[in-house]
């Protein structure tokens, strides 16, 4: 069973080491957890659906918890105080593409607003409901998520929206074949909302972000059925298929997707790489992409992400001595971890890691092999976990990520940990902050950032909190040459940036196409741009 306040499945869980509890006091001080509501005293708090009947619709109370909030911290603040303020009046879960366009022609004759809702993984606030006078309709697509069709020939699968990353994969792992997209919200995150939000995987360097794997599909919108064809390439005037990569159910409901899809390749391994400092590990992960090795993925941990990773790691002793060898041989306080992988035939793999060898060599790269890769690979996407494990302990977690240039890396990233450093410092309260760079282009790369503070005596202190470090360096991204997201999407939280980003006129004409799919403004308002009343 899914947690309704929480990541992931109730009978999972990533328990913290036991130097954790030091090592966070030793940062940010002695903290003291805050209650956690039930779920049975937040049922007891929805109201009477405003909607009319329709067989496909739910309008039971834990229908509409459950669909309430997404991921974000703001949203698990909700859940665990249980202020959520504003519930769906219903929710519908469609299984065809039908009863898909059934459901957005009730809602246009009913005067129904929608909320279209994937994994419900949104860290952003992209499918949360709001005050509004109209009733509100969330419509899950769960339950359209089979595999409906398999082109050997051309290699583009056919899915419904709704289907999950395991199943992703798994339906197409049984047929030898792969996708190769994995977020790190991979265990619920689907297909579709990888497409609306503008999804990147942890291996996009062999695979491709999602707007390279997604080739056509199917858009249920109010204006009628717009399907979308799967050319190779095409001059044919501006691109239908980009329009709806990152549209974020402002236009409609994406029902089937159609993306490219790789033989399983024969081998697979991560590897671990330690450098002595930061501006050389930089430069060694720009040399590694810009010479264009083969590479499936690749991560840096600064400094301090770094130190923090291997005190929380557990197996004492074992990092214990491999941190007393490093420090032998010049990677000591200051020293910052790589890990990669390599995907592909054993011949392109061992080409791959012999090129690498001689690069990290010159920026005096210290090569561990797989073992911690390994460990990384069996804990890839329980990291969100985590999260849960610090809440219970007092703490509260967050990330913010972009992506710049990388004449602009070191720039932006120290502004956005000084910011976040600082943004508490009239509260008396420490910030714990670290980055990684999780993406890379030959142009630039994304930074990821991950800040942890303690709990205020109360939720909404809490999330005060939260809003003064969120709004604070969202707005040095945008103003220092970074984008607002590089993979979470705009949502709700960071519409009100991306104007600095878009430039008026680009903004104008995000609008346009909305409204030419949408003119009532039915889909998903707030999402993606800021509506006012005056609109």
């Amino acid at each position: 069973m899914r947690r309704w306040n929480g990541w992931g499945d109730e009978t999972n869980s990533l328990d913290l080491p036991p130097n954790a509890d030091m090592f966070l006091k030793d940062k940010i001080g002695t903290a003291t957890p805050l209650p956690s509501v039930s779920l049975e005293s937040v049922m007891s708090q929805v109201p009477v659906s405003r909607l009319p009947e329709h067989p496909l619709i739910v309008v039971a109370e834990e229908d509409r918890v459950r669909h309430a909030r997404g991921q974000s911290l703001p949203d698990l603040l909700a859940s665990r105080s249980g202020d959520f303020g504003v519930f769906p009046d219903g929710v519908a879960y469609p299984e065809t593409s039908d009863q898909v366009a059934e459901l957005l022609s009730f809602c246009g004759d009913k005067d129904i607003l929608v909320i279209p809702y994937g994994g419900g993984t949104s860290v952003v606030g992209h499918i949360n409901p709001f005050q509004s006078e109209k009733p509100i309709l969330t419509i899950d697509m769960g339950r359209m998520n089979r595999l409906m069709d398999l082109d050997k020939d051309s290699l583009i699968a056919t899915f419904g929206a709704g289907t999950p990353g395991p199943q992703v994969e798994s339906q197409l792992h049984a047929k030898g074949y792969t996708l190769g997209h994995f977020p790190q919200s991979f265990e619920l995150a689907t297909l579709g909302g990888w497409v609306a939000s503008r999804s990147s995987g942890q291996q996009s360097l062999r695979y491709g972000r999602i707007e390279q794997l997604f080739a056509g599909g199917r858009v249920e919108t109010p204006k009628g059925r717009m399907d979308i064809p799967t050319f190779p390439a095409s001059s044919g005037g501006p691109d239908v298929r980009e329009m709806m990569l990152g549209s974020e159910g402002r236009m409609g409901i994406i029902s089937e997707v159609k993306v490219r899809v790789s033989k399983l390749a024969d081998q697979e391994n991560f590897y671990v790489i330690f450098f002595p400092e930061w501006s050389k590990a930089k430069d060694a992960a720009k040399a590694l992409v810009q010479s264009r090795i083969q590479l499936s993925m690749l991560r840096l941990s600064n400094a301090i992400e770094t130190e923090t990773q291997l005190a929380l790691a557990g197996h004492e002793m074992q990092i214990a001595l491999m941190e007393k060898a490093l420090s032998f041989r010049g990677a000591d306080s200051g020293k910052c971890m790589m890990t990669l992988g390599l995907t592909g035939s054993k011949a392109q793999c061992n080409a791959a890691l012999s090129q690498l060898k001689k690069i990290i060599k010159s920026f005096s790269g210290i090569y561990t092999g797989t073992m911690l890769g390994k460990r990384w690979e069996e804990k890839r996407f329980t990291m969100p976990y985590l999260r849960e494990a610090l809440w219970d302990k007092g703490y509260a977690v967050d990330t913010l990520e972009t992506a710049t240039n990388w004449e602009n890396v070191d720039n932006l990233l120290n502004k956005m940990e000084e910011s976040l450093r600082t943004a508490l410092n009239d509260e008396n309260e420490k910030v714990h902050v670290f980055t990684h760079l999780s993406h890379f282009y030959g142009q630039g790369c994304s930074i990821y950032t991950t800040y942890v503070y303690r709990t205020a005596d109360t939720h909404q202190k809490t999330l005060d909190w939260w809003a003064k470090l969120k709004h604070s360096t969202s707005a040095v991204i945008v103003n220092n040459g970074g984008t607002i997201s590089h993979q979470h999407g705009v949502g709700k939280d960071h519409a009100p940036f991306l104007p600095v980003e878009k430039g008026k006129l680009g903004i104008m004409a995000i609008r346009s196409l909305c409204d030419a799919f949408d003119p009532e403004k039915r889909m998903n308002p707030g999402t993606l741009l800021v509506d006012t009343n005056d609109e």
